[in-house]
C-alpha cells in the first residue's frame, strides 16, 4: 500500500491539527487495508457489526500508537491537540461509514468509538513502547482486543495474524509517516525522467 507522507504546497510549518488530520486519513486507509488483508487470508469477517468492529479495534490500536510516537517529539499540550483532533476526525470517519451501511446516527457511532477508544487508552497505557516500536504486550493486547471480535473457529488463529503481519507493517507505516509529515521542509515533487533524441 503506498501512502503520500509529505507535504508539497507550503514551507510553512504545519500545526498539530493540521498534522493530525493527515495522519487521519493515512490511518483510515492503514485500517482498512488491514481488514482487507485480514479477509483474503481466509478470516470471516461479516459485512456489518463484524466488520465495523474490526475496524474500531484496529484504528483504536493506530491511533495509541501515533500518540506514543508523537510523545518523543511534542510538549504534552501540544501532544494533546494532536492526539484529540486526530481521534475526532479518525472517529468521524468510522462514524460516516457506519451510518451509511448500517443506519443509526452518526454521532452515536462517533461516541461509542469514542468510547471505546478512551476505554482501550487506559489498558494500552500499561504497555511499553520505546524507540524500537511497541513491546510485546502492546501488540500482543491488540490481538487479544480482536478476539472478541472473530468467530470462534477464527480465534486461534487471530494472534498470528496480527502479530507478525498486520500490527508490524502497519507500524512501520505509520512511524514513517509521522515522521515525514512533523518534517518543516516540504518534499519536492519528483520530476518524470524523460529520453530526449534529435
Amino acid at each position: 500500500m503506498r501512502i503520500k507522507s509529505h507535504w508539497f504546497k507550503s514551507e510553512r510549518k504545519k500545526t498539530p491539527q493540521e498534522i493530525a488530520g493527515a495522519v487521519a486519513f493515512v490511518i483510515w486507509r492503514i485500517g482498512d487495508n488491514a481488514l482487507k488483508n485480514t479477509r483474503k487470508a481466509d478470516f470471516e469477517i461479516a459485512i456489518g457489526t463484524q466488520y465495523f468492529s474490526f475496524l474500531t479495534e484496529f484504528l483504536v490500536f493506530l491511533i495509541q500508537v501515533a500518540d506514543r510516537i508523537v510523545y518523543r517529539q511534542l510538549p504534552a499540550e501540544t501532544r494533546f491537540l494532536f492526539t484529540s483532533t486526530l481521534a475526532n476526525r479518525v472517529a468521524e470517519t468510522l462514524a460516516e461509514n457506519q451510518g451509511r451501511l448500517m443506519g443509526n446516527s452518526v454521532s452515536e457511532h462517533k461516541q461509542h468509538f469514542i468510547d471505546k477508544l478512551n476505554q482501550r487508552a487506559g489498558e494500552y497505557a500499561e504497555f511499553n513502547y520505546d524507540s524500537d516500536g511497541p513491546g510485546f504486550a502492546f501488540t500482543r493486547y491488540l490481538a487479544y482486543c480482536m478476539r472478541e471480535v472473530m468467530d470462534e473457529k477464527d480465534i486461534s488463529w487471530m494472534t498470528d495474524q496480527m502479530m507478525s503481519i498486520e500490527a508490524p507493517e502497519a507500524v512501520t507505516m505509520l512511524e514513517r509517516t509521522i515522521r515525514d509529515l512533523f518534517e518543516t521542509e516540504p518534499g519536492q515533487p519528483r520530476r518524470r525522467m524523460t529520453a530526449v533524441g534529435d
